[in-house]
């Protein structure tokens, strides 16, 4: 295996990883309540804080530590992250798990933005936005495999255990990175105001606002897709986690297939994925009414709705490498940063939509954030041929 697919190999690895560290926890929220003598209404306020701190602490240690050299920066978080995550695994009250928990929150969102650094500088400009995909991918495979194998290890052993072995792949992830990732990579450093220059262009703003109404979208109706699932479509709860496993293997196309359209097109397609989007959340209350129309939508949804990642990532980081070399960083970490602001912005809506309209009106919540992301990627779009176009004009005199 030549020394560039193992690079990526280690890159998709930490994405993994983070992705076990954030997603485990709701696999495993009853046993942990239970072994640290907390109601299981207590223990869900260890996932809402973990997302408001990775929320609050990405930009802020991104920005913080841009004067660093991105390779000591990068295995300094990973020691810290694996310091908080072996804590926790060790921890047996409430408080100091709350705590190791928002330790790992606190340098996630940073590692997650360095490895796409990396990812950019590593990946040969053909092979980028499919180096890209498999990051998102790694996070989709977490809730896929990790989550599952981490509940059922804290079933058979203890969640102690779970968090153990997350333990011992970021011990080995970052002895292996020692040995191949590269020690120096372009970096252009910046003050504080150099680098939230990048946020006052259009094409970043809208950007930030199109990943932000795309979750919001999804999570209209994906927060409750167990209910949706159960006592909408009427599936057991023995076909449930077997479904949600299905919809998990769409979401790892749904990133793949956001690589080689990013190869191939970029945002100039993603209009007609928003279109189809529309039609099928405005639909979903007559699909419903069969459990294999209505599955079949949430599959195709699932597809769609992940097409827009790569592109988008993409599209930060040669916006920043063109106009805001001193804001790499910070671009990588907007498509993270925005989605977790848009999951929390689909939670709110879906809970009133379903006191006000019940449960199988979901979708048309969804919808008109589907509508709100097509109006903005079209904008976003034509944002960028402007800018091209300038360009060309300036170039030509």
């Amino acid at each position: 295996m030549t020394k560039y697919r193992w690079q990526a190999s280690a890159l998709v690895l930490v994405a993994f990883m983070l992705g076990c560290n954030e997603f485990m926890v709701v696999g495993v929220l009853s046993d942990i309540a239970r072994s640290l003598r907390v109601t299981v209404a207590t223990a869900g306020y260890l996932v809402t804080i973990f997302a408001v701190v990775y929320a609050v602490s990405t930009p802020l240690i991104t920005i913080l530590t841009n004067r660093f050299g991105r390779y000591p920066l990068l295995m300094t978080l990973m020691v810290i992250f694996l310091i908080g995550n072996t804590w926790s695994g060790f921890t047996s009250s409430y408080g100091w798990f709350l705590l190791t928990r928002m330790i790992t929150a606190a340098v996630a969102g940073t590692i997650e933005s360095l490895i796409i650094v990396f990812a950019n500088d590593i990946a040969p400009r053909e092979k980028r936005a499919m180096l890209i995909s498999w990051l998102a991918a790694g996070f989709s495979i977490a809730s896929v495999v990790g989550v599952p194998v981490g509940t059922a290890i804290s079933t058979a052993y203890s969640w102690h255990v779970a968090f153990h072995l997350i333990s011992v792949v970021s011990l080995v992830t970052c002895l292996v990175m020692v040995g191949i990732l590269p020690r120096h990579i372009k970096h252009v450093s910046g003050t504080i105001k150099d680098q939230l220059v990048l946020l006052t262009d259009r094409r970043i703003y809208l950007g930030a606002a199109l990943i932000l109404f795309t979750a919001a979208a999804m999570y209209t109706y994906y927060t409750y897709i167990r209910p949706l699932l159960t006592t909408g479509l009427g599936f057991g709860t023995t076909a449930l986690n077997w479904l949600l496993f299905v919809l998990g293997i769409m979401s790892i196309l749904g990133n793949r297939l956001s690589g080689k359209i990013a190869e191939r097109h970029g945002l100039t397609t993603m209009p007609r994925f928003y279109v189809m989007d529309i039609g099928l959340l405005l639909c979903l209350p007559v699909a419903m009414q069969s459990r294999v129309a209505g599955f079949g939508v949430f599959l195709v949804l699932t597809l769609i709705i992940m097409a827009v990642n790569s592109q988008i990532q993409v599209h930060f980081l040669d916006v920043a490498e063109a106009s805001y070399p001193q804001s790499v960083a910070l671009a990588s970490s907007l498509n993270a940063i925005f989605f977790n602001i848009g999951i929390s912005v689909g939670s709110a809506t879906a809970s009133v939509m379903l006191t006000r309209v019940g449960l199988g009106y979901l979708g048309w919540g969804a919808a008109v954030f589907a509508v709100i992301s097509l109006v903005i990627v079209i904008g976003l779009n034509r944002a960028i041929a402007a800018k091209k176009a300038a360009v060309v004009v300036n170039e030509s005199k």
